[in-house]
């Protein structure tokens, strides 16, 4: 007899997930993991200690800035206490990290310490020892991509995991990559006080998003103090008395003929590396087990979740699609439950996005420009949140709702949402869209009053070119 019913390699949020999952349905579970916390990345390097630096740096510039003296609220001699910042913010993955054990203790998953490398197709080994298993879950998630010819080293030169714990605001801060992390972690520092130039090889920032998204959300960030510079590309840096020089040339290569070489110098305190993620693979012996990787280093799996190996899983970051912690979470649940022999469900058309700057940007579904390219004929609505009497109130007015629906059935197929609450604003919309809704059908619900979410409302009521409010 096998040692479990499944192991699961990984305890980030699609591994622990399906491990809880997978124990709940009766199955013998362990979960392998390297850390001394489980979590994985995103409670211990990304999502959570992110989300808690942003928090604390909203709360500073709104103190420190005096944007609050026109609500009657003066503040004086405020100062930054970035020691103190940091220990909250470590205190909050402590507790989450904790529940996580808890979790494990309460429904009998054995934590395995250590990494895990296949054996065979039923066997790992981990920290000298060989556990089989019916079934094999990989659950590994995914590492920050390196640039060539920027080597990090955590002090001048960071990934996001150094960015995270930077013990002093940098004088100049350069973000190498106009995505999520990038523009995130920009922003922690921008409030605290840093010059931000955030540099992009393509021509506008938050690839895939939206194109009126990227175009408004460029303008917002420019607004608020970002250096943004697209079309350029870094091709190296040197490090020297605790400073970074980084050489970028436009992306499209050097110009030639003016008698210029292209080729620029920025200087800055610190370089934060943030063009993407990688799948972690390496040390997983795959080759032990038969599994083989695809072109861009992905384990492609069916709908099931197996791989071509029978009885050999993945989920998360490791398998095609986007690295979303819930994308993790609901595929490590549905893959748990295929595991103990019912059918698990993801709907990978809804899956939203959310990216915690301020104001936050989120999306779900197609994009306009995917519609088109499909061949899909859409309507569009939109509605701007400086209409929105709550935003108005609160003076939090950047941004807008966009309703995209198919034209012949006003089925919604995409929402992005550039808006102080989207984060919270696109669950609406995701449940919309997995029960089929239609625009009619969002702009016919009521929505209390005043608040943010009436915006959702008026843009599906523009579908119809029929908002109230404008």
């Amino acid at each position: 007899m096998a040692d479990f019913d499944l192991i699961v390699i990984g305890a980030g949020p699609g591994g622990y997930v399906a491990a809880i999952r997978a124990a709940q349905l009766g199955l013998k579970t362990a979960c392998v993991e390297s850390r001394e916390m489980l979590g994985g990345t995103c409670l211990n390097v990304g999502c959570i200690p992110s989300k808690a630096l942003l928090h604390a740096s909203e709360l500073y510039e709104e103190a420190h800035s005096g944007v609050l003296a026109k609500f009657g609220v003066n503040f004086k001699g405020v100062s930054l206490d970035l020691d103190q910042m940091h220990a909250e913010k470590a205190k909050a993955v402590g507790e989450l990290t904790g529940g996580i054990e808890f979790l494990f203790k309460k429904n009998k998953v054995e934590w395995l310490k250590g990494q895990a490398a296949f054996a065979s197709a039923n066997s790992v080994v981990v920290a000298g020892k060989t556990y089989t298993a019916d079934k094999i879950m990989i659950a590994t998630g995914s590492s920050v991509t390196p640039l060539p010819g920027v080597d990090v080293d955590q002090k001048v030169i960071v990934d996001s995991t150094g960015a995270l714990a930077l013990p002093k605001v940098p004088k100049h801060m350069v973000v190498i990559g106009g995505g999520v992390i990038g523009l995130e972690l920009g922003s922690v520092w921008r409030r605290l006080g840093a010059e931000v130039t955030v540099v992009e090889y393509l021509d506008q920032i938050l690839p895939g998003m939206d194109a009126e998204v990227r175009k408004e959300s460029a303008k917002i960030f420019k607004k608020q103090g970002f250096a943004i510079r697209t079309g350029t590309k870094v091709t190296g840096a040197t490090v020297k008395g605790g400073k970074a020089t980084l050489t970028v040339e436009p992306a499209a290569g050097p110009s030639t003929g003016s008698g210029q070489t292209g080729f620029e110098d920025i200087e800055a305190d610190c370089v934060l590396v943030s063009i993407g993620r990688r799948p972690n693979t390496d040390g997983l012996a795959l080759d032990k087990a038969g599994v083989a990787l695809n072109a861009r280093g992905q384990i492609e799996v069916g709908h099931d979740f197996q791989t071509s190996v029978p009885g050999i899983y993945a989920i998360g970051d490791v398998t095609p699609g986007p690295m979303l912690a819930h994308k993790a979470e609901d595929e490590g649940i549905a893959a748990a439950e295929f595991c103990a022999g019912l059918t698990g469900i993801v709907n990978h058309d809804v899956i939203p996005g959310v990216v915690y700057t301020m104001p936050e940007i989120a999306d779900v579904g197609i994009t306009e420009e995917e519609a088109k390219a499909k061949g899909i004929d859409i309507k569009v609505g939109k509605f701007p949140m400086m209409a929105n009497s709550r935003a108005k109130t609160n003076r939090d007015t950047d941004g807008f709702v966009k309703v995209i629906a198919d034209a012949k059935t006003d089925r919604v197929l995409g929402v992005h949402i550039i808006a102080s609450l989207a984060g919270t604003m696109i669950a609406e919309a995701a449940l919309a869209m997995e029960f089929g809704a239609t625009s009619e059908d969002i702009a016919y619900t009521c929505h209390a009053h005043p608040t943010h979410a009436e915006a959702l409302k008026e843009a599906a009521m523009a579908v119809q070119g029929k908002p109230i409010h404008m």
